[in-house]
């Protein structure tokens, strides 16, 4: 058996099926410990779980009698994991070989690194959006949904795509204002010193949120370029998409009014929030659009 990592990977699961046997199969081949935390799922996938490994003593199951959401499924795994080092694994995410280690050796590289992420690829190869990203404050998240950085080559500063995947990928690991909640690899000490996981949130943006906290104590976050990780992007949440949608520009308003609402006008943060709900509006139409077309 290969050197397994002195980590535990924390795995949130809701309805996840056969992809979280392949995502805890993977980790397992990494890390000293898994933990999924399930919360209240419907499906077979903790089921086919329990029977893939029914002897194996680094895997450790949480179950969840209702579904309280993601930072707060996180926030349990935190309390049952033991090791300096704790990786935030979503359970459509399968780890590259050598992943876990090439992030470890980053985050050991410098005391005051407080969490890194990898290389998030689709299915396909292609890079993911989100796995390196600046904060989309809301200037920034206006000029993305009216798809006004493709004037930034005229004017970078004030067009700037808080998405960095359209970049050219970095050889080095490269330090970035935030990661993906998909893929995040922590240090124990700085979640002490940082706090928990927000449960205000229940889907969406709570990663974020950590990661504006984060840079808030000057801990460093970093970018690892060679940590492949193939991630099945919205597995566990196809089924519901209004459901997903509505939690998802709930937290945006949530990020917005909690960290920037003291550095924009009343008037302007007015128009942010409409504008969200104005998104998640646009988003409901075009989901039932296509399923009238269907």
């Amino acid at each position: 058996m290969a050197y397994l990592q002195p980590v535990s990977v924390l795995v949130v699961n809701h309805n996840a099926g056969l992809l979280l046997i392949q995502c805890v199969r993977a980790a397992l081949q990494q890390a000293q410990s898994v933990i999924v935390i399930d919360n209240a799922s419907t499906d077979f996938s903790i089921e086919e779980l329990r029977h893939c490994f029914p002897e194996e003593t680094r895997l450790q199951i949480i179950t969840n009698k209702k579904n309280s959401g993601f930072a707060a499924g996180c926030n349990i795994g935190i309390a049952a994991s033991t090791h300096a080092y704790t990786l935030f694994l979503n359970p459509d995410c399968i780890l590259g070989e050598g992943s876990i280690q090439r992030m470890m050796e980053t985050i050991e590289s410098d005391p005051y690194i407080g969490m890194v992420g990898g290389y998030l690829v689709n299915p396909d190869g292609s890079e993911q959006g989100g796995g390196r990203r600046a904060i989309p404050t809301p200037w920034r998240a206006f000029v993305r949904a009216f798809s006004l950085y493709h004037l930034e080559k005229y004017a970078p500063r004030l067009f700037f795509d808080f998405h960095l995947d359209k970049q050219p990928l970095p050889q080095i690991p490269t330090e970035v204002e935030a990661i993906s909640g998909a893929l995040m690899l922590v240090r124990r000490k700085a979640i002490d010193d940082v706090g928990l996981w927000d449960e205000g949130y229940f889907l969406h943006c709570e990663d974020l949120d950590w990661c504006m906290r984060f840079k808030q104590k000057n801990w460093k976050i970093l970018f690892v370029p060679d940590a492949s990780v193939t991630h099945f992007q919205g597995t566990c949440s196809h089924s519901r998409p209004f459901f997903v949608a509505w939690h998802k520009h709930k937290g945006m308003l949530r990020f917005y009014r909690k960290f920037f609402h003291q550095q924009y006008p009343g008037a302007l943060m007015v128009l942010v929030a409409s504008g969200v709900w104005l998104r998640f509006a646009a988003t409901v139409m075009v989901y039932i659009l296509r399923k009238v077309t269907r």
